[in-house]
């Protein structure tokens, strides 16, 4: 019975200090520093309205000038060609002082972003966007 005891000790020991180990601060990642001002960043409005039929709208804008929204629901429901579409924007300051918004929408399409800052392939030209015959 004492040899059970010794090993429950040992183990409790060793998870003990596991959970001690996995508890340290993570290296590496950049905390946040007390007087940035995003680290004093606080909410000054914030908004959430979910509808009975799932749709929603939220809102929120902070001290630092973060803004967002957006808005969502499901398109022909019930139908085979059912999709939740998801469409809104969010802007910030970035650290160069430029005001940046992204305009976004996700839906049966997949996720597209826009934005003057976002860069887009170049135009494609008639002849590599006309259809090509691989055999003859």
């Amino acid at each position: 019975m004492q040899l059970l005891s010794s090993a429950y000790v040992v183990a409790a020991l060793a998870l003990c200090s596991l959970c001690l180990v996995t508890a340290q601060p993570q290296r590496g990642l950049a905390q946040p520093r007390g007087n940035s001002y995003d680290a004093n960043a606080v909410i000054l409005k914030q908004n959430f309205d979910l509808n009975p039929d799932g749709s929603y709208q939220y809102n929120y804008e902070t001290s630092n000038g973060i803004r967002a929204d957006e808005a969502g629901y499901l398109k022909n429901p019930g139908s085979q060609l059912e999709a939740q579409v998801m469409q809104g924007s969010y802007s910030y300051t970035g650290p160069d002082g430029v005001l940046y918004t992204i305009t976004y929408i996700a839906d049966e399409n997949g996720f597209r972003a826009e934005g003057a800052h976002i860069p887009t392939p170049p135009p494609v030209s008639p002849a590599a966007a006309a259809p090509r015959r691989f055999f003859k």
